[in-house]
């Protein structure tokens, strides 16, 4: 098998599952090591396919799915409550990013999608290993979201204002995230 087959077959086997498929199970089913899995990842992406990398394996972006940048601001105890409130309705969190002035963009994948996925994530902050990103920039921070339309978007849109989550963009905020 080419490397452009085993890439194929790479995005059917993920086009297939509706859950994260980690790279040892790739590397087991197409016959390869994992570091193949990990290069051939990194081509795929660079050729413009959206494999999102989480914790438990990879996931394909499926492409009619809409998506959302919000921009947000709230206290550390209520980061919980902002990522239920999306994923209760409808949302799905592909990643966290802030806007700093002297880094620009940095970003994290959190690719929660369940209330089981928010369990995970709240433990290993609350673990006092790591901290919030959002602290870098006194709690201003992005998320990108995808729901399956515009019309879930609209009301998780709308929910966040309505907390009082939403925050307003600034000028010398980029207004493409998505190509930093």
């Amino acid at each position: 098998m080419t490397g452009e087959e085993r890439r194929k077959q790479l995005i059917q086997i993920l086009a297939d599952s509706e859950k994260p498929v980690s790279g040892v199970s790739l590397a087991k089913q197409l016959h390869v090591s994992r570091q193949v899995i990990v290069q051939d990842v990194a081509l795929l992406r660079a050729n413009g396919c959206e494999i999102f990398s989480a914790s438990r394996g990879y996931l394909l972006h499926a492409k009619n799915d809409a998506s959302r940048i919000f921009k947000v601001l709230h206290s550390d105890e209520e980061v919980e409550e902002e990522l239920t409130m999306i994923v209760d309705l409808g949302g799905r969190i592909q990643d966290v990013f802030v806007y700093h002035k002297v880094y620009g963009v940095v970003r994290a994948d959190m690719n929660i999608r369940s209330r089981k996925d928010i369990r995970t994530f709240m433990e290993g902050i609350i673990s006092g290993n790591s901290s919030l990103l959002k602290n870098v920039t006194s709690g201003y921070h992005y998320h990108t979201v995808f729901a399956d339309d515009e019309q879930s978007l609209d009301v998780i849109q709308e929910s966040l204002q309505n907390r009082g989550f939403l925050a307003r963009l600034q000028d010398y905020e980029p207004v493409d995230f998505r190509g930093q």
